[in-house]
């Protein structure tokens, strides 16, 4: 195959890819000029220039973590890049893109979100799951399909659910069938059983915007930090006490995996 004749796939260096841009839909490219981004974990595919990565516990980075970074369940998942050159973010064929904040605060489900500017502040939302992006910056988020952008008040099916930004949290309603059913009360009492789209959905008042994604599939949130046991990948061996057993967006995960136990 050469690449360089009509027809071929185009091949890209550090002159020709985007900054701060989408390379195409799965992949998006952030250039570092002496700068810092947050990442999480496993997010990054490949980059050019000279970039270090430091964990959220690294010395150096007290200041910028005080000012940037509040969310202590999810410290273990994500690492500072810092340095210049251009950096590609994807996650596993995902739609990927970029949105900016202005002064506004964004509800996002922890694992659809890649990578921030430090410009923005991290919070831990109250709504277990999900993370708030607070103040002006550019983030970089992944969806199970195109994202679709809607105004309140709206139900939402919760797997199509990606975030909201400058509303309130919603509440969760439940349809009359599934509140007086037999299962729909012993689901409301125990948890038990789940509930599809139709039953059960988050609802949102007010004024802002809620992001959903064009699928009602979570994305199956990989663990990071370690190598996956899969065949032809390198130290591939697994991590002793790990069940394999993905984590779902929306879970809290292994607290001891998060704090480092």
């Amino acid at each position: 195959m050469n690449p360089h004749m009509p027809g071929g796939p185009v091949v890209h260096d550090p002159m020709t890819l985007p900054s701060d841009d989408n390379v195409n839909a799965y992949t998006f490219c952030v250039e570092l000029k002496g700068s810092q981004w947050f990442l999480q974990k496993g997010k990054m595919i490949a980059y050019y220039g000279s970039i270090e990565f430091n964990g959220i516990g690294h010395g150096r980075l007290d200041r910028l973590v005080r000012t940037s970074f509040h969310s202590p369940l999810h410290a273990s998942d994500w690492v500072v890049a810092q340095g210049s050159g251009k950096m590609l973010l994807a996650d596993r064929s995902f739609d990927v893109n970029s949105y900016d904040l202005d002064n506004g605060n964004l509800t996002i489900r922890s694992g659809n979100l890649l990578a921030y500017q430090p410009t923005l502040a991290l919070k831990q939302s109250i709504v277990p799951g999900f993370l708030t992006l607070i103040g002006t910056g550019k983030f970089v988020a992944a969806s199970n399909g195109p994202v679709v952008f809607m105004e309140p008040p709206i139900r939402v099916d919760p797997q199509a659910l990606v975030g909201w930004a400058d509303c309130p949290s919603p509440c969760h309603h439940y349809d009359h069938g599934y509140m007086s059913g037999v299962m729909g009360g012993v689901r409301a009492l125990t948890g038990l059983g789940g509930a599809s789209g139709e039953e059960h959905q988050f609802e949102f008042v007010g004024a802002g915007t809620v992001l959903l994604q064009s699928s009602e599939a979570l994305m199956a949130e990989q663990a990071t930090g370690h190598v996956p046991q899969q065949a032809g990948v390198p130290g591939g061996h697994g991590t002793p006490g790990q069940s394999g057993v993905p984590r779902m967006p929306g879970q809290l995960g292994d607290l001891q995996r998060r704090f480092g136990l």
